[in-house]
């Protein structure tokens, strides 16, 4: 009797599938198995339950209906959850993990194209080309403009990152050649970790105080909520650049709001507390030409997009031929991610 082949779920959002799933990928994917797409452009729970019917594993996205802690009960032979999204903290409660489902995600092919927005808010700032361009526009004396806009090199300056997760540690590899002394606050990184990126480890308040650039790259935890406020701001040297482009939680918006309206900084910012962000936003407003403001994008590009999906798909191939997988969330990891 020939063997019946393993059922795949797709739960992915049409929208999803179409950013994370290029022509070979889809037919790579349709060659693992038996696979079950959604019929509709959206997902919802219930198509979510009927997809799983039977599944050895499930490709999961931006849009997915979270699971709940009895889905290996209901669900007891699907073995792996592929999330070509990044986070999975919301999507999988730590239950299954105890219950034996193994969960593999692509952040690690989101970090490059982070790591590549921050650097470029840097160079940005450092060189002051969104000053020149708009007092250029608004009828700048050509000499002028150039000697009122100070020039600085990157690669002159100290960057301090906080958090050397994947997009923490794709900063520093692409900072480092810039010749720029780059300083980490983690708790988790050792120093032969340290040496062996190009970097100094310290604490938080020593970073801030001597960084030119602030980058953030924690996770949400119960010690991270919060942990710039008003004392950790007033401590950034003047002039110095802020950039997030990991969580709004991470920061109090109010007291970045005041400092930003100080004039004393400069702010790149990718993460709000609401978002979309409001049209009444005061972050909206002309007048702050100190920040720069963008919805969310550091983690979104064509190629990063068709990368996490492929990752996944080569994920789920792995899993069927009982091959280790190469992007794999433990129980241990999960308490301490984005």
């Amino acid at each position: 009797m020939r063997e019946q082949p393993p059922v795949i779920a797709v739960l992915l959002t049409e929208k999803t599938r179409r950013m994370m799933l290029d022509d070979a990928a889809t037919a790579e994917l349709n060659a693992l198995g038996d696979v079950r797409w959604p019929a509709g452009a959206t997902i919802d729970a219930a198509d979510a339950e009927r997809l799983l019917q039977g599944a050895t594993a499930c490709l999961t996205g931006w849009g997915t209906p979270p699971f709940d802690s009895a889905a290996r009960q209901r669900h007891p032979q699907l073995a792996l959850v592929a999330h070509s999204a990044g986070s999975v903290r919301t999507l999988v409660p730590a239950r299954l993990f105890d219950d034996g489902l193994r969960v593999s995600h692509a952040a690690s092919k989101i970090a490059a194209s982070v790591a590549e927005f921050v650097v470029a808010e840097a160079l940005l700032a450092m060189r002051g080309i969104h000053r020149l361009h708009h007092a250029l526009r608004d009828g700048g004396e050509w000499l002028d403009v150039r000697a009122a806009v100070p020039q600085r090199l990157l690669g002159a300056r100290t960057v301090g990152i906080v958090g050397a997760g994947y997009v923490g540690r794709a900063v520093m590899r692409l900072l480092v050649p810039f010749g720029c002394r780059v300083l980490v606050v983690d708790p988790y990184l050792s120093d032969g970790e340290a040496a062996a990126l190009g970097v100094v480890r310290t604490e938080l308040d020593e970073a801030l105080a001597k960084s030119d650039v602030i980058s953030l790259h924690a996770p949400v935890l119960s010690e991270t909520r919060g942990m710039i406020g008003a004392r950790e701001l007033a401590l950034l040297r003047s002039g110095a650049l802020f950039i997030n482009t990991a969580r709004a939680e991470l920061i109090d918006e109010a007291a970045l709001l005041a400092e930003i309206r100080s004039g004393r900084i400069e702010a790149a910012l990718d993460v709000f507390d609401k978002e979309p962000l409001p049209p009444n936003s005061p972050f909206r407003d002309p007048g702050l030409i100190n920040v720069t403001i963008s919805p969310h994008a550091a983690g979104h590009t064509e190629e990063a997009h068709f990368a996490q999906g492929r990752a996944m798909v080569d994920e789920i191939g792995r899993l069927l031929r009982r091959e280790p997988l190469h992007h794999e969330v433990s129980r241990a990891m999960l308490a301490r991610m984005a």
